[in-house]
């Protein structure tokens, strides 16, 4: 992308090149390398990066008998199936807050990563006719789902505030520090969306099975148990939930609001690591590729 001024310079004594209403002309051209995210050009195209978002929320809600409920139903129903099954049947342990609070805290962290990492991977191909014909960062479409994830997190999140005070638990001051985590996990979440978004729309197969890798990576997390609990229980597999980068941030999560306890400095300061090299390298990648979108898609 390259921009260069217009000055409208004179042709002849009565012959003028065109005025145009901006001094800024914009060369499309292709990026080169494993290009990084260009502000500038990002801020240029912030009215669009809105009305797309706006464009989320609207057909989210549109239509829907009940409204912001279904955003609920998704964490609530979950952490109470998960509450009898590992509560009251496997007896796992919650510490000093009750399990509901426990599963709905890690819940609630999976629900974000979930959905804004589904919405980020098929945001190319859900506007493949805009990505075709007119020209504007490609970033902004991924990028513009995230206001609609984080909408969805709010309600959901007052829900949780209100059963704190139900409960009676009083969070500590690292409560300050819960959106450091949901900011690192959302960067992984937009990470791997782009990954799988920019390989989406050479191989739509990624379409059908990133479900099914999202939907095992539920259990392959402690987002209804405690780390700690199940790298006691399985001590032959218990790197694996270490190697996750996602369990240090849910765990820092359950301590911020539940006071319950927290990572150890190395795993949490491995899943803040993580989150920012998958962050970048999803960016780059998506950049490398997306000269070659608008001819596949």
């Amino acid at each position: 992308m390259t921009t260069v001024s217009n000055d409208s310079p004179v042709l002849g004594s009565d012959l003028k090149a065109p005025t145009f209403s901006s001094r800024h002309v914009t060369v499309i051209q292709p990026t080169h390398g494993w290009a990084v995210f260009d502000l500038a050009e990002f801020w240029r195209y912030r009215d669009l990066f809105l009305a797309l978002a706006a464009r989320d929320v609207k057909l989210r809600y549109r239509q829907t008998a009940l409204g912001v409920i279904w955003v609920l139903v998704q964490p609530l129903v979950a952490s109470v199936i998960f509450t009898v099954l590992f509560s009251k049947v496997a007896n796992f342990p919650s510490g000093h807050v009750p399990y509901f609070l426990l599963t709905l805290t890690g819940s609630l962290g999976w629900t974000a990563f979930q959905n804004t990492m589904t919405k980020t991977s098929n945001s190319l191909i859900g506007n493949a006719q805009l990505v075709s014909k007119v020209y504007f960062p490609r970033l902004i479409l991924p990028l513009s789902t995230v206001v609609s994830s984080l909408i969805d997190f709010a309600v959901c999140f007052v829900v949780m505030i209100a059963l704190l005070i139900v409960y009676r638990v009083t969070p500590h001051l690292g409560f300050l520090l819960f959106p450091v985590w949901l900011l690192l996990m959302l960067m992984q979440a937009i990470g791997f969306g782009l990954y799988a978004g920019a390989l989406m729309v050479s191989y739509r197969d990624i379409q059908y099975v990133l479900p099914i890798v999202i939907q095992m990576g539920a259990f392959a997390t402690p987002v209804y148990y405690s780390m700690a609990f199940a790298a006691e229980k399985t001590p032959s597999i218990s790197w694996f939930f270490y190697m996750n980068p996602l369990s240090g941030l849910l765990e820092a999560m359950r301590w911020s609001i539940l006071s319950l306890p927290g990572p150890n400095l190395g795993t949490l300061l491995y899943s803040v690591i993580a989150s920012v090299l998958i962050f970048i390298g999803g960016v780059m990648m998506f950049r490398r590729m997306e000269r070659k979108f608008a001819d596949v898609i």
